[in-house]
């Protein structure tokens, strides 16, 4: 029963995320010439993961994210059958955001400022498509959200009930950056949902470049893993 809480948890966050982090985008747009936008949608992203980490990180640690599942993975925080159950929530609950999204926009027949269908997805228009580009931006942005979340969440660490607040204002900054450039992912679960939902309404765009927001969150998150273990264990001797 502990286990299913935990990813009934993490359905219910992610979707949330999704919500209101796509939904922002979607209502502000994320045009280059519309820094209000970009604030907006980091804000939301960023406080919606500090509403959830102490909302439900006390019941699955809040991850919502398959890339930050995957970290905690590498750093012994979890078993395999347990990531994967993970993975498979956060990417229910990203869908079941998404497609609240596309009801509410369809019904109340909302303007999607991001596009045609656009449904806050992620796309490579900030880096000319260039795949390479948008690869090494995830990477490195991926990077810096896990890194930090393992340092947070460390038991050597006494940052107690702050923890939520600096990884939102984490994923906030993240945001800034990487919304002009690739819309920031750092969440493959938060890039399936709109995408499907988006193909289900007949927009097969975000389909196409789908694979790099997941390849890339999954290469950044790993290498955090990686770099957080060394370094945390020569801080030990």
């Amino acid at each position: 029963m502990n286990s299913l809480k935990k990813y009934i948890a993490e359905f219910i966050g992610t979707a949330v995320l999704v919500f209101m982090g796509c939904g922002t985008a979607m209502l502000v747009g994320c045009k280059a010439d519309n820094g209000c936008g970009y604030i907006l949608t980091a804000l939301a992203f960023g406080l919606t993961i500090v509403a959830m980490a102490y909302c439900i990180g006390n019941i699955s640690g809040c991850h919502i994210n398959p890339a930050v599942s995957l970290g905690v993975l590498m750093s012994g925080g979890m078993k395999f059958g347990e990531f994967i159950a993970y993975v498979i929530s956060q990417c229910i609950g990203a869908f079941a955001g998404a497609g609240a999204l596309s009801l509410i926009f369809h019904l109340g027949t909302v303007k999607d400022m991001t596009g045609k269908i656009g449904m806050g997805t992620n796309g490579l228009a900030g880096v000319n498509g260039n795949i390479w580009a948008g690869l090494i931006v995830e990477v490195i942005l991926t990077f810096i959200f896990v890194i930090t979340i393992l340092g947070v969440t460390s038991k050597k660490q006494a940052h107690g009930s702050f923890g939520g607040l600096i990884i939102g204002l984490t994923l906030t900054f993240v945001h800034i950056f990487g919304i002009g450039l690739t819309g920031t992912s750092v969440n493959p679960a938060r890039s399936f949902g709109p995408a499907l939902v988006a193909l289900i309404r007949g927009n097969s765009a975000p389909i196409g470049n789908l694979w790099i927001f997941i390849v890339a969150p999954l290469v950044g998150a790993a290498l955090a893993a990686l770099v957080y273990k060394f370094l945390e264990k020569e801080n030990a001797k």
